[in-house]
């Protein structure tokens, strides 16, 4: 194994921990869901690291299956939190832990 192996296997683990500390820490739903979809686009990074290093086209199938669970799941948490919202009345998302914005921060002072 090279040093630029070992650099590349360390970058994506480092980034595939701070994902997972903020999966952890959270505090709101969105920031979990963002998490998720960032640890999945490293899954998919290593794998495809992986696979150009090692020269292995047996990977790309995963990789393929990764990158569309990924998506397919930032869309469906997407619109399952965007119904919530629809369905609260306020629209505001302060229930669902979701961030208020700037403007109607500097409305209410």
């Amino acid at each position: 194994m090279t040093i630029v192996q070992v650099a590349l296997y360390a970058m994506i683990g480092g980034g595939a921990l701070l994902a997972l500390v903020r999966l952890a820490r959270g505090p709101s739903l969105l920031d979990r869901v963002v998490a998720t979809d960032t640890l999945l686009v490293i899954i998919a990074a290593g794998l495809a690291v992986h696979a150009a290093l090692t020269q292995d086209p047996t990977v790309v199938p995963v990789l393929v299956v990764v990158a569309l669970l990924a998506f397919v799941g930032s869309v469906s948490v997407a619109r399952y939190v965007g119904g919530m919202l629809l369905r609260s009345g306020t629209g505001d998302g302060r229930d669902l832990g979701l961030p208020v914005a700037a403007e109607e921060r500097e409305a209410g002072s």
